[in-house]
């Protein structure tokens, strides 16, 4: 019985890919000839599996604090500092050290309505 399945780059999704050596773990590791990227199929350490920096954010969105990040998705403080570092520079929901500035005065309009009976 032969097994064989079709790898496709992650970031382009293309088949032009060449081995590229192991990781320290023994994972193969590829290279993609169109987007010149670096891939493995696996990864051991869960923060680099996809979609755990998306959820840093929106954990951090949602008011939960560097320490409850890591202990519910089993990764490092240190590295959801970082995440959240890199991201300030380019997500929108995280002002920028200029509109920080631009934030000590602010009005604020509070209105209240309602009706008794």
């Amino acid at each position: 019985m032969i097994h064989s399945e079709d790898v496709r780059c992650p970031h382009c999704f293309g088949n032009n890919l060449q081995k590229n050596g192991k990781s320290c773990n023994s994972i193969q590791r590829r290279y993609c000839k169109s987007c010149k990227k670096y891939f493995q199929r696996e990864y051991f350490y869960i923060a680099y599996h996809p979609g755990i920096k998306e959820k840093i954010i929106d954990m951090t969105l949602n008011g939960s604090g560097v320490r409850d990040i890591g202990r519910v998705l089993h990764i490092n403080n240190n590295t959801v500092v970082s995440v959240l570092k890199k991201t300030l520079k380019t997500n929108p929901y995280f002002p920028s050290k200029i509109e920080t500035g631009n934030l000590d005065e602010f009005e604020v309009d509070i209105r209240f309505e309602g009706e008794m009976k």
